[in-house]
């Protein structure tokens, strides 16, 4: 096992998630800038955003990566040395890239900042990582159709810091690498435009019923095997999800922060444990599971025609603040609930309080007995035993 302690990191589709990530636990948050990321439906990074996001990251002692892992063609290149030069200035940590030519020349040129090799480089054996490795490769985000077995025996043989994605959605292709999306949609995902064609309803022309044929990866979700991958010596736990809301990286990231330290605590609680493992089934509307973790991917890991993906109304409001002289924790409501209710009030420092909704008021603190309306202001009497700080947030009792 690792004598330093594993590194959870979050991914940011903005400031405001990316603020959120660390404040829940994660000890490094990624994201892309507005050029050269794979991620360009995100909002992603203006220069300006770049500084802010490397000064409070700095200042919470966590790191800021960035990625630039795109399929470069010649045009992409222009104005790139001068980008890569201006967001190292920013005061990033770490480049997440996967192109030869750029891997070269930050590493010669920027020394002091870690260049990693992103999985779209779908790194999947010890040679290939040994290589990257003697080119100034610090870490190695692994493909995600690696097993268990196959991840020891990379860090055991070549001894480079290894990072593995642990939660969220999985590309149909080879960790990433999708043209189906150019061909279909004009959209190339290999340089920022997935238009996700793997979730797409398709007409079977030979086929005259009203039945569509679909197709998809169900969601990474390795909560139960934190332990196996601590004990091998993975460096670094990577959560998918820039374009991922709120509420869905308060609860992922903050979770598996609760799971990481019960392990290093050495507790012994296997009610605690199942009730996070809870959390994480619920938190998105898609089925999950472990792929390649511990056997080969087969059709329990897909999904197929009729296929239901319902929308999950777990999230109940962002916390605007609480009054704890009056006893008023008031939000912005998200989705319905009512007086009677068993909810959850959860923060960003891991205390949590479960109650049920005796009474509530609307903003003029006229009593009511429901909450209907989405961005409405609803102010909840509850005496909440510690105090609730920003970005803390409520959801139904899991």
């Amino acid at each position: 096992m690792r004598s330093k302690k594993i590194e959870l990191l979050a991914p940011a589709g903005d400031l405001e998630r990316l603020k959120i990530n660390l404040l829940y636990g994660a000890d490094a948050v990624y994201f892309g800038g507005k050029k050269y990321s794979l991620r360009a439906n995100a909002s992603n990074f203006g220069l300006d955003e770049i500084e802010e996001a490397c000064r409070f990251a700095h200042k919470l002692h966590k790191k800021v990566y960035l990625t630039l892992n795109i399929v470069f063609h010649d045009e992409d290149l222009e104005g790139l040395e001068k980008y890569i030069d201006d967001v190292v200035k920013c005061g990033i940590d770490a480049f997440i890239i996967s192109d030869p030519f750029i891997i070269n020349y930050i590493v010669k040129n920027y020394p002091d900042v870690e260049a990693h090799l992103s999985t779209q480089n779908s790194t999947t054996n010890k040679d290939t990582v040994r290589f990257f490795k003697e080119q100034g490769i610090k870490r190695v985000v692994l493909a995600r159709e690696v097993s268990l077995k196959e991840m020891k025996e990379i860090i055991d043989d070549v001894g480079v810091d290894v990072e593995v994605f642990i939660h969220g959605a999985m590309c149909t292709f080879y960790s990433g690498r999708c043209c189906l999306s150019n061909y279909v949609t004009n959209r190339d995902s290999n340089r920022g435009g997935c238009a996700q064609i793997c979730r797409f309803a398709y007409d079977l022309e030979e086929d005259s019923s009203d039945t569509n044929f679909t197709m998809a990866t169900k969601d990474l979700n390795l909560s139960r095997y934190i332990k196996d991958l601590i004990d091998i010596g993975v460096t670094s736990l990577k959560v998918e999800g820039r374009m991922r809301s709120a509420y869905y990286l308060a609860t992922v990231i903050g979770t598996y922060r609760k799971i990481i330290d019960y392990y290093y605590e050495k507790r012994n609680d296997e009610e605690f444990l199942e009730e996070q493992y809870r959390i994480l089934d619920r938190v998105a509307n898609r089925e999950t599971s472990s792929h390649y973790l511990m056997k080969k991917a087969d059709y329990t890991d897909q999904y197929y025609t009729g296929r239901q993906e319902l929308s999950n109304q777990d999230f109940l409001g962002l916390v605007e603040k609480y009054d704890p002289k009056k006893h008023i924790l008031t939000l912005y409501e998200r989705n319905y609930f009512k007086v009677g209710d068993d909810v959850t009030l959860f923060t960003p420092n891991g205390q949590d309080y479960t109650f049920k909704i005796a009474k509530m008021y609307n903003e003029k603190m006229e009593e009511i007995d429901t909450a209907r309306h989405p961005e409405e202001v609803i102010n909840i009497e509850v005496e909440v035993p510690f105090e609730v700080p920003e970005y803390s947030m409520v959801r139904i009792k899991v």
